[in-house]
């Protein structure tokens, strides 16, 4: 039996809506043993919470609020978004980080939002999911200080949390993984063209790796142009097999766990 998992879902989005607990089903008949739920609004949080209630020791949840939706970021905000955090269920803050491809918000109204986070997740000794595009030249840095100043004793000291599909050049590497930071790896390996996201997945340690699919964005090669779905892990641990000389089955393996221990999933 396969053990795999993926790290970075949105099966609250309204493409899900007609068929959800089949896409669920196909998951669990792939081998998938879990899944991560990621808000990206306090909606999409509140939603996110409500599917780890609907599919219980399936679905966890990540909270937070994404760079791009961070223009109106407030206290009040923030106070919410602590309030589903403290949900069961809740194994991250997330998706946070800084967005400087698209302008929705400035980079200073994403910084305020990404500190506030931060702080949060430093307070509720929750791993971090990260958005990172077009930014890891100051992201990275900030990411870097804020680890180094956990207290020694914080239990995510050691496993902070996750860049989800880095794309930030692979200069900053170092410095995330000196962080104790994890990499999600999705559907863009597989891409012709993608050949920096094959050679992050040569140098990245097994043990700093997860699986993720972005659904419903991101598919796989060999399925793109339709929906993406948490069954289709298997064709990304295959990839990631193929580039590191080891079958799919390590992979999920390596890879399940190392999600199990950032988030603190003992299924």
């Amino acid at each position: 039996m396969m053990n795999y998992s993926d790290t970075h879902t949105h099966l609250d989005f309204d493409n899900f809506d007609q068929d959800r607990p089949k896409v669920i089903t196909r998951a669990k008949e792939a081998g998938l043993v879990f899944v991560i739920n990621i808000g990206i609004d306090l909606q999409t949080s509140q939603r996110s919470i409500e599917l780890t209630r609907e599919f219980p020791g399936f679905i966890y949840a990540a909270v937070g609020v994404h760079p791009n939706y961070s223009s109106d970021f407030d206290l009040e905000t923030l106070k919410r978004v602590e309030t589903l955090a403290s949900q069961p269920g809740a194994v991250a803050i997330g998706e946070i980080g800084l967005d400087y491809y698209r302008d929705y918000a400035t980079p200073a109204q994403q910084k305020v939002a990404l500190l506030a986070q931060l702080e949060l997740a430093q307070r509720l000794q929750l791993p971090i999911v990260i958005h990172e595009r077009a930014s890891a030249h100051e992201l990275a840095p900030i990411l870097s200080q804020w680890q180094a100043e956990l207290p020694l004793e914080s239990a995510i000291k050691h496993r902070p949390g996750v860049m989800h599909a880095y794309g930030g050049g692979l200069e900053y590497v170092p410095m995330l993984l000196e962080a104790g930071f994890n990499f999600g790896i999705g559907g863009p390996v597989t891409y012709k063209n993608a050949e920096e996201k094959r050679e992050l997945v040569r140098m990245l340690p097994m043990e700093r790796m997860l699986l993720e699919t972005d659904c419903p964005f991101m598919p796989p090669q060999a399925q793109r142009g339709k929906r993406n779905e948490p069954g289709f892990i298997p064709m990304i641990a295959a990839k990631i097999a193929d580039l590191r000389g080891v079958t799919a089955e390590e992979v999920g393996e390596q890879l399940t766990g190392n999600a199990k221990r950032l988030f603190n999933i003992a299924n």
